[in-house]
């Protein structure tokens, strides 16, 4: 038993839920045999994962255009009150220097839910586009991968837009770096896809779930309405991309994590 303890301490959060599932399951098939009713060890709600401690950046992987893999430059993300924050307190200016926050693990089919929010001002030189404006970057290419010099993975986009106070922004839009999705019966090229979502203005906490299935169906969720649908993810050459990487960006606008939990689906 002191052995099975101490393997399962050097295990990431995710391969602990795994073995928790198995655990379940083989549980199931002894009440199942015996005729014994046995309590599962977990609900569906103790099956989410959360990628983020809450504490510092374990398990994730920083690459800011311009500079080596882990070169947190300006200490651009950071944790700080139980908070996972974007920030350019350090900056002069933006100066193209895109960031990525990747997880240490590829990920298939599963659903990931983060809350999130905007706030404060964009940092200097930022693109009028970024204007409340980060993503979550599925599907993706590894941080390993990626050139010095590259602004975004190849990957799926769920971008995260917050209004301005007046107009109409969407957000859980869909952007394709590298890549093409079909919807519709058709192969989309263009760049971003617009969802069906209300504006979000100011600074209140929004819940984004994305809801993946492999190279099949992935879903966008806003507040738990699904605001876009599509499926076969693709790389431009028309490779199907089944699984990858999932990051969080960083394109000029302060932004703050509080949640950033992932739930996986059988295949």
């Amino acid at each position: 038993m002191k052995r099975i303890r101490f393997l399962n301490k050097s295990l990431s959060p995710v391969r602990k839920q795994q073995n928790s599932a198995l655990l379940v399951l083989c549980l199931f098939i002894m009440s199942t045999l015996c005729g014994c009713a046995i309590e599962p060890a977990s609900s569906i709600d103790s099956r989410w994962i959360s990628l983020f401690n809450g504490k510092n950046l374990d398990g994730w992987k920083v690459k800011i255009t311009g500079y080596d893999l882990n070169d947190n430059y300006g200490n651009t993300f950071r944790v700080e009150d139980g908070i996972l924050k974007v920030s350019y307190e350090k900056y002069d200016k933006f100066d193209g220097r895109f960031g990525h926050l990747f997880y240490d693990e590829t990920f298939s089919h599963y659903i990931l839910r983060v809350e999130y929010r905007f706030v404060g001002e964009q940092c200097p030189g930022g693109p009028g586009w970024a204007f409340r404006n980060s993503g979550i970057m599925a599907h993706g290419q590894s941080a390993e991968s990626m050139k010095k010099d590259q602004d975004f993975p190849d990957s799926i986009e769920v971008q995260m837009l917050g209004g301005n106070g007046t107009d109409k922004r969407s957000t859980g839009n869909l952007c394709t770096p590298g890549t093409h999705v079909i919807m519709d019966s058709k192969l989309i090229t263009q760049h971003c896809i617009s969802s069906s979502s209300k504006t979000y203005h100011g600074d209140q906490w929004v819940t984004i779930e994305l809801e993946v299935h492999g190279n099949s169906v992935i879903k966008h969720i806003i507040d738990g309405e699904v605001v876009l649908e599509y499926e076969k993810p693709q790389l431009d050459d028309g490779t199907l991309l089944s699984e990858g990487s999932i990051s969080l960006q960083a394109e000029s606008h302060p932004v703050e994590f509080r949640k950033v939990e992932i739930l996986l689906l059988e295949e």
